[in-house]
């Protein structure tokens, strides 16, 4: 799904240049949980933010789903991103004006799908996500665990092939991280590809693997015993 070759990413500014990747490769299948693990400034964000095509490298190759996409335009960027890729933010980026329903519905609005199916869509969703209650709360109303629900709902509500989130539990207490780090896992088993940039070791064994950056360089990758990446989910195999 995911596959880069040489990925460096170079910040410019008038007085200084900060090399965020250098010589990344890195592979994720179809199917996979992959967490991105080291300290701050060590290029998770960056390696985020190219995987979702919200940003260009400045050198090397990007594959998206066996297509180089890293020197597409923007407006090419954004075709490829509807419908096929959710982002899930540590600070959760709901639209305050919008309700809990109406922000969750968005995505289906930027693809055009048409009233009575996004109503179906998102009460489906809400259900799942034990959310029907506070269809119609804004995001202030209800808590940060909820918020983070509704951000999880708005990300999953068109289907995409892959969820990216970046720290998502950043924000929340534990309980609340826990919820949402199962969710993910749920969504995982039902055959979503998630890769999570992440602090917390503990959270990152959710994953089915963890890659570690360090000063922009990938220094290691940890597999769960028994894990193959290319394998599908266990569902599918069955099916």
């Amino acid at each position: 799904m995911i596959k880069t070759k040489n990925l460096t990413k170079v910040f410019t500014t008038e007085d200084v240049q900060t090399t965020a990747l250098k010589n990344v490769n890195v592979e994720v299948q179809e199917g996979e949980f992959v967490a991105i693990m080291g300290p701050s400034g060590c290029g998770k964000s960056t390696f985020l933010h190219i995987s979702g095509m919200l940003d260009n490298p400045t050198d090397g190759e990007f594959y998206f789903m066996d297509e180089e996409v890293s020197k597409y335009s923007e407006k090419t960027r954004a075709k490829l991103r509807k419908g096929n890729i959710g982002f899930v933010f540590q600070s959760f980026n709901l639209i305050d004006e919008l309700t809990v329903f109406e922000n969750i519905e968005l995505p289906l609005l930027y693809l055009g799908v048409s009233a009575s199916e996004r109503k179906r869509r998102v009460n489906e969703t809400l259900e799942q996500l034990e959310l029907m209650p506070r269809k119609n709360h804004f995001p202030q109303q209800i808590s940060g665990g909820q918020q983070q629900r509704v951000a999880v709902a708005r990300a999953l509500i068109a289907d995409p092939k892959l969820i990216l989130a970046d720290e998502p539990t950043g924000n929340l207490d534990s309980t609340h991280g826990d919820e949402v780090m199962k969710l993910l896992v749920d969504l995982n088993e039902k055959g979503t590809t998630v890769v999570m940039v992440t602090h917390s070791p503990a959270y990152a064994d959710y994953a089915n693997r963890v890659i570690h950056l360090f000063d922009g360089h990938v220094v290691s990758e940890n597999l769960k015993d028994n894990y193959n990446p290319h394998m599908r989910p266990l569902y599918q195999k069955a099916g």
